[in-house]
């Protein structure tokens, strides 16, 4: 039996009915990675050992008398920006090369708690820094549906092992489009949640403001159950909400008649693909059929938000990455003869070009005399952007636009070219700076229009759905309805 693109529902039935054990389907998993990995480079560490002990764990809970957690037995990716207990983490920097956390982020915890199976740590941008994992010091992930693209980022290894069927899903997170773009581009669902839905306690930051914590998994329905799971307060993170977390699995409900459903004009954007575009305007007019009122709506500050990412983003970098100086833990330079050169060499050997760039940037930003000037002028915009949002889910339930503005670019596209994250994220960002919920999930196919094109297959395209803060259950019945009548979830790239 072929296991790898089933649904975590699907998996969880055959693992309840004893058709397979956790173990067996842990090894069934493990052996697609060490096969097909090397095509892909999506994970870094694979956790052999770790791994079948967790599935044994699992399968004596499993034999047990009583209801079975939702990921019990289930196996799952980690990005490398989560720390691991005992395991290596990365965040895909030599900085952190040898780095053995000392403890489990929270939504790693949460997993184990239900006796989830960690298949291993997957592949990133650098920090995150980046929508392509080119900036990665460990090399590039490909994309699974043709490996001369980029599969996205900041998460593009969690994305390239979910659509290569070398885990179920994957645990991701998301600052300014790195789960919903990657999702996108290689033809498989992500979740953003409202910012402080989960906790971003013990993962390593990059922008604290614009940090969430997220998924890529097969389906909608895979999202709202990891959901249901890893949301929630948690008293080691300040900014996580205290509201109570719904069953977003059980609640699910794919009756969407009536629904407002806004079409914002600005994220038809200059320079979009006609392909997406009809992708776009296809599922659109599926929602329409299933009874949502579409209504088009305006959002002119969206226009800004690249560049209020620009500026926020850099800065909180810079202020985050100044612990890593060769004293603490990570990368310990080896010509230092002072003081001042552990701190410089240490951080120049262990940092790659664009995580310099943004800490050079931040830091710039955030100096006397130009604070006020770009950092607290990008945050009134912010908050500007948000009040838009505000006004128009007064019109509206949600919205749909594109994810991306282009199918999977390739590789190489990114390099040396520092605004390539700003511009594939631009469909994204606006909303994460503004802490809403979002969705991406695939909504047709399209032809690439950049690139060598005379062989490629026609790339994957994604629909975005995006609501207010805390409107998760919104977002996923959206999601859940449109995958209820459409197949594209079920298309796998040819392995």
């Amino acid at each position: 039996m072929n296991f790898e693109y089933l649904e975590i529902s699907e998996l969880r039935g055959i693992l309840d009915g004893k058709k397979v054990s956790s173990v067996e389907l842990t090894d069934y998993f493990l052996n697609r990675i060490h096969t097909l990995n090397v095509n892909y480079n999506s994970y870094l560490t694979v956790c052999d050992q770790e791994a079948k002990v967790d599935a044994q764990k699992a399968d004596e809970y499993i034999a047990a008398p009583g209801e079975n957690p939702l990921l019990c037995g289930i196996p799952y990716a980690v990005k490398d920006l989560f720390l691991t207990k005992g395991i290596r983490t990365t965040a895909s920097s030599k900085i952190l090369e040898q780095y053995i956390a000392p403890y489990d982020a929270t939504a790693v915890a949460k997993v184990k708690q239900q006796y989830g199976v960690m298949l291993g740590k997957t592949n990133l941008d650098e920090f995150a820094h980046g929508s392509s994992t080119e900036t990665s010091a460990y090399g590039p992930s490909l994309n699974p549906w043709d490996v001369t693209r980029n599969p996205g980022g900041s998460s593009g290894g969690s994305s390239a092992c979910v659509a290569a069927g070398l885990a179920p899903w994957s645990l991701a997170t998301e600052t300014g489009g790195s789960i919903r773009q990657p999702a996108s581009l290689t033809g498989t669902s992500g979740w953003k949640p409202t910012y402080g839905r989960v906790s971003r306690y013990g993962v390593i930051s990059m922008a604290s403001s614009l940090d969430s914590i997220g998924a890529i998994a097969g389906s909608v329905k895979d999202l709202a159950l990891i959901a249901s799971v890893i949301s929630g307060k948690d008293e080691r993170d300040g900014t996580t909400g205290s509201g109570d977390v719904p069953n977003y699995f059980s609640a699910l409900n794919t009756d969407i008649k009536g629904l407002r459903i806004g079409v914002p004009q600005e994220y038809f954007v200059e320079g979009m693909e006609e392909g997406v575009r009809k992708a776009i305007d296809s599922g659109i007019e599926r929602l329409k059929e299933l009874g949502a009122e579409i209504i088009p709506v305006s959002l002119p500050l969206t226009k800004y938000g690249s560049l209020v990412y620009a500026i926020v983003c850099p800065s909180e970098v810079s202020s985050n990455l100044s612990r890593y100086d060769g004293i603490r833990y990570g990368h310990v330079t080896k010509e230092a003869h002072s003081l001042l050169e552990v701190y410089a060499k240490s951080r120049g050997e262990g940092f790659g070009d664009e995580a310099k760039r943004r800490i050079m940037t931040g830091t710039y930003v955030l100096s006397a005399g130009y604070y006020d000037a770009y950092y607290k002028k990008a945050q009134k915009v912010r908050r500007l952007i948000l009040n838009e949002f505000n006004e128009v889910f007064k019109k509206v339930d949600v919205l749909a636009c594109s994810s991306t503005p282009n199918v999977a670019l390739p590789i190489g596209m990114a390099k040396d070219n520092p605004l390539f994250g700003y511009i594939a994220d631009q469909l994204n960002i606006p909303s994460s700076l503004a802490g809403l919920p979002g969705i991406s999930m695939p909504c047709g196919f399209s032809k690439p229009t950049t690139g060598d094109n005379k062989d490629s297959v026609d790339m994957p395209v994604g629909l975005q759905i995006i609501g207010p803060q805390w409107s998760e259950q919104r977002v996923f019945n959206v999601g859940a309805a449109f995958q209820a009548v459409t197949d594209f979830h079920k298309q796998h790239p040819s392995i």
